[in-house]
């Protein structure tokens, strides 16, 4: 754990500049708005070590796939989110020296992501090598009410000298992917244009044909003045900019803002695209920053009044659950369907930006919880339009029906290419269909089946039944050669979680089956005609549920991982030298695999998903195994404990599994932030409180609520939407209290007992001592 960054329940906030922990900082500061986003890298040049980031949601690059030893199956490429125009640029030059914080005497500096009101702040004194001396202020958002806008007021004052101050405000677009796999730059340039105040270039991508335009405005002023300042338009290729030079006095205040549009071919035509960009630069700079900002605070003001969840007695814990909730809301939005939600959001590169199962197990429950319904119904519709995509995934591995969904994808193909993933990791299959009875169990819209959800689940399912095969030996039904979530493991024989979520998946679908069949019999016939289902299916399925192989070993009462389990030497992790730690970083790839150690809740992914097909008794016997034995060096990994071990009474090791998820980034647990923060995983942070802590489950159409407290908490509080009703539930030591803020009633269950909670109302379980 590496905390540099101040315990404040609103703000993220860095004290000192350190060129060590720069990297890290730009990806916690990130900013976005669901449209577009970027790292928190400084507007002036800065030659120290950093990952210059911008990028816009749904424009990517398929970067030609690149493996020491290509194999059948294959995808051809991996997709990519792009890493755009630079906007936010502003040289500055001090008598012809640049401000460069990697070669100025840097003090008083402080960056502050305010997460109540959206901004990035920076302010800092910067002492030149020839001891002019300068401080500098900068305030920066992404506005989440003009999506395609940004804006920046920067401002700095001389301290001890008058000359020359140059202000060089840029557009960049000759920029690449760190991780591009060959080196590439995946833009061309189309069009552009600079002139003495304003500028725009339009880029396209070298295969897909992407094409982004990006405008810039600005404004200098001296003292509050606005100057006419005969400014130098700068063109090169990729690139448009201008230059002016300011005079200045010692104390005199020099403040340029800067606006930026960026607007894309997803939702404009190529030829309106350069209009598009300047109507919406200039409404914003007519708006003016002062506004901008007001805006942006209202719009903030309104996401926290869904969404806040508030601790007493832990501003630590307060910090991280709102920084991740934060995140969450500035990284998907909801209103594009073909958007999703990558591992790093708009914060970094790694993972390409593209969907993962992540977010049918991690994201849906969040947004579920939080937003309207139709946000994460959005979410599910994405899956069902790459239907089609995944039965050719599936038939490119030699399968002659069903679906199999990509592990890695951004248009519905598979961009991943690693064996032991692409081909066998396979139970992200089951995280899509149990995401479509997670959403209609909670969200009572079972017309999606008939809508959506159904074909999935056939599709589905149909893969299933072709991929398992009949095992005389066992007398059972098996599955072969898999990897389950635990990607220490690879190439296993009959992975209990994958087996259960294949078998349950069959389940749900029959019953989805049935109740369109019972309630929407007109619509129930036309999926069968539409889908040319057979009897014959459904009975395989039926036989697979019930001859189903899962290994378990009886004399523990426990689960096994998979078949050859028990043969590994079985160390716990508190044995192992600290040295040793993290695996990944430490041990070969060999080694890990022939070892006992767990990446991240394997089995217990299954007893979470499937809570209510299992006792306490299970579900301790199998944590008290597995959790010893895993190293949670997967970022989805410590909230499924977190929530396991609320249900069990285990308060120190819930709290202990809370903070690593929900810190996993501002304390950068697994030395890897400077990559991006772990987006996806966030929404776990907010399952472990809201469905760990809280003990949140929906049963039969109401709430059920068995709150616990680490212990130390004074009080915290959460958000709920629910079916029309917005909930704010609190929870003390010896009451719990849940106010309703719509008109909308709700029906809630709070150990074992039956509540209505009115419209404008408010209800009370006192009496009553909340379970540690």
């Amino acid at each position: 754990m590496k905390q540099y960054l101040t315990i404040d329940e609103w703000s993220i906030i860095e004290e000192s500049f350190n060129p060590q922990t720069q990297e890290i900082s730009e990806s916690v500061f990130s900013i976005g708005n669901g449209y577009m986003g970027g790292r928190a890298n400084f507007e002036e040049q800065y030659s120290g070590h950093s990952l210059q980031g911008s990028y816009m949601a749904g424009v990517y690059y398929p970067d030609k796939t690149r493996v020491g030893w290509w194999k059948n199956g294959y995808p051809e490429y991996f997709a990519k989110v792009l890493n755009s125009t630079n906007w936010i640029g502003i040289n500055v030059e001090i008598d012809g020296v640049p401000l460069d914080l990697a070669t100025c005497s840097v003090t008083a500096f402080r960056r502050v992501l305010d997460m109540k009101e959206g901004t990035l702040s920076r302010s800092f004194t910067a002492v030149l090598e020839d001891g002019k001396e300068v401080r500098v202020e900068s305030l920066r958002i992404v506005s989440m009410v003009r999506q395609e806008i940004g804006a920046i007021r920067y401002s700095i004052v001389p301290v001890n000298f008058s000359g020359t101050i140059t202000l060089t405000p840029y557009l960049d677009g000759d920029i690449k992917n760190k991780d591009s796999n060959y080196d590439e730059k995946f833009w061309n340039e189309v069009e552009k244009n600079a002139e003495p105040d304003s500028g725009y270039l339009t880029l396209k991508t070298k295969k897909l044909d992407f094409h982004v335009t990006t405008a810039m405005a600005f404004d200098i002023l001296v003292n509050g003045e606005k100057l006419a300042i005969p400014a130098e338009a700068i063109q090169r290729e990729k690139y448009v900019g201008a230059t002016a030079d300011v005079t200045v006095q010692a104390g005199d205040q020099v403040v340029i803002y800067k606006y930026a549009a960026n607007v894309t071919s997803r939702n404009y035509g190529l030829g309106q695209l350069v209009e598009a960009a300047h109507s919406a630069l200039h409404s914003a700079r007519e708006a003016g920053f002062a506004l901008l900002l007001s805006e942006q605070a209202e719009a903030w003001k309104a996401k926290w009044k869904e969404s806040d969840i508030s601790i007493e007695g832990d501003v630590s814990a307060q910090q991280a659950i709102r920084f991740n909730i934060f995140q969450l809301n500035q990284t998907y939005t909801g209103e594009d369907d073909r958007l999703n939600i990558g591992p790093k959001g708009f914060t970094g590169e790694k993972y390409g930006g593209s969907t993962y199962w992540d977010t049918e197990a991690y994201c849906v429950p969040f947004y579920l919880s939080t937003a309207d319904a139709s946000i994460a119904r959005n979410l599910l519709i994405y899956r069902y339009k790459h239907l089609d995509k995944a039965k050719e995934n599936a038939r490119k591995l030699g399968f002659t029906k069903g679906a199999l969904y990509p592990m890695v994808t951004m248009n519905g193909e598979e961009c991943h290419n690693e064996w032991e993933i692409t081909f066998e990791e396979i139970h992200r299959n089951g995280a899509i269909a149990y995401a479509i009875y997670n959403y209609v169990n909670y969200t009572g819209d079972k017309a999606y089946l008939g809508q959506y959800g159904l074909e999935v689940l056939v599709e589905i399912s149909r893969f299933w039944e072709e991929r398992v095969h009949y095992s005389a030996d066992k007398d059972k039904y098996v599955m072969l050669g898999v990897t389950g979530p635990n990607e220490y493991e690879n190439n296993v024989n009959n992975n209990w979680y994958t087996n259960r979520i294949a078998s349950w998946t069959m389940e749900y679908t029959l019953e989805a089956l049935a109740y369109l069949q019972e309630n929407e019999t007109s619509r129930y016939h036309e999926l069968l005609d539409k889908l040319a289902l057979q009897v014959n299916e459904t009975e395989k399925w039926t036989e697979i549920i019930a001859g189903m192989y899962y290994p378990e070993d009886a004399e523990r009462g426990i689960f096994l991982q998979q078949d050859g389990f028990l043969d590994k030497e079985l160390i716990q992790v508190k044995d192992l030298p600290p040295e040793h730690l993290p695996l990944n970083q430490k041990w070969s790839w060999d080694r890990i695999l022939r070892s006992c150690f767990i990446k991240q809740a394997d089995v217990l992914q299954g007893l979470y998903f499937l809570g209510d097909r299992y006792d306490l008794e299970t579900k301790q016997r199998n944590f008290d195994f597995y959790e010893p034995i895993t190293v949670h060096e997967s970022s989805l990994s410590p909230c499924i404990h977190a929530i396991l071990a609320c249900e069990l009474g285990y308060k120190e090791k819930a709290y202990e599994m809370y903070l690593r998820t929900s810190r996993l980034d501002l304390d950068n647990y697994n030395n890897d932030t400077e990559d991006g923060c772990h987006t996806t995983s966030m929404a776990g942070t907010w399952m472990s409180i809201v469905h760990g802590f809280g003990g949140l489950r929906v049963q039969q159409d109401r709430l059920i609520l068995n709150p616990s407290n680490p212990g130390h908490w004074t009080s915290y509080a959460f958000k709920i939407m629910f079916r029309g009703a917005r909930l704010n539930i609190s929870v003390t030591d010896k009451q719990v209290t849940v106010a309703n803020e719509t008109g909308i009633p709700a029906q809630i269950t709070i150990y074992d007992k039956e509540y209505t909670v009115d419209g404008k109302s408010s209800i009370t379980a006192e009496g009553i001592t909340v379970t540690a």
